[in-house]
C-alpha cells in the first residue's frame, strides 16, 4: 500500500514533465511557421544563424543544432550562410566557432561572418548590410529566439522583413528542454511586459 501511495507522486511528476515538453513542443512549432510562408523555387536564400554564448573553442550542445537547422535550410550552392555572434562568455566570436563547425560537418558554400554583436538586437543591427541583396530570408536559432529576431528586423526594416520565410530549426523532439525552458521565459516576458508596459 505504502509503495502505492510513492509511486502516486512520481507518476504525477513524470506526466508533468511530459506535458512541460509537449507543450514546448506546441508553442516552438507555431513560433517556427507564424507569419512565414516557406519559400519560392529558385530564389536566392540568406540564411542567418544567431551564436549562441560559448566558452571555449569547440561548439557547444546549442551552437551545434542552430549550424545542422541552418545547414538543413540552405537548398543550394547559391545560397549564403551568415554566421552572427562575438565573444560573449569566451576569447573567441561565437560566429567563428559556428563557421568552423559547419566546415568540419562538410558545407562548401558562401560564409559570411559578423563578429561584434553581443545581443540579439546586435544580430540584426550588425547584420543588415548583409541581408540587403537576399531574395529570400531566414533566422536560424531555436524557433521563440528566431521569432523574436523576425520581429526586431520588421521593426528595423519593415521592407527586408518581407523577404522572411520559415527556417528548418523546428523538428519534432529535437531539444524538447530547449524549446520548452524558451517557450516558459518567452510567456514570462510576455507577462512581465503586459504588467509593464514601459518596461524594454
Amino acid at each position: 500500500m505504502r509503495k502505492s501511495v510513492l509511486l502516486v507522486p512520481a507518476a504525477a511528476g513524470a506526466l508533468a514533465v511530459i506535458a512541460f515538453l509537449l507543450w514546448g513542443e506546441v508553442v516552438s512549432e507555431r513560433a517556427n511557421r507564424r507569419g512565414l510562408e516557406a519559400g519560392r523555387a529558385g530564389a536566392r536564400r540568406t540564411v542567418l544563424v544567431l551564436g549562441f554564448g560559448n566558452r571555449g573553442p569547440r561548439a557547444n550542445a546549442v551552437n551545434r543544432y542552430r549550424v545542422r537547422a541552418g545547414l538543413r535550410t540552405v537548398r543550394s550552392a547559391d545560397d549564403l550562410l551568415i554566421f552572427s555572434g562575438g565573444a560573449v562568455r569566451g576569447p573567441e566570436p561565437e560566429a567563428r566557432i559556428l563557421a568552423r563547425y559547419a566546415v568540419d560537418k562538410g558545407y562548401p558554400g558562401r560564409i559570411l561572418l559578423e563578429t561584434e554583436s553581443r545581443s540579439t538586437e546586435e544580430n540584426i543591427r550588425n547584420t543588415i548590410p548583409m541581408l540587403e541583396d537576399a531574395e529570400e530570408i531566414a533566422i536560424v536559432s531555436n524557433a521563440l529566439h528566431a521569432e523574436r529576431a523576425r520581429g526586431l528586423l520588421r521593426t528595423r526594416r519593415p521592407d527586408l522583413a518581407r523577404r522572411l520565410i520559415r527556417a528548418d530549426d523546428y523538428r519534432f523532439g529535437e531539444i524538447p528542454v530547449i524549446k520548452a525552458v524558451s517557450a516558459a521565459l518567452a510567456l514570462l516576458e510576455r507577462n512581465r511586459s503586459r504588467a509593464d508596459p514601459g518596461a524594454r
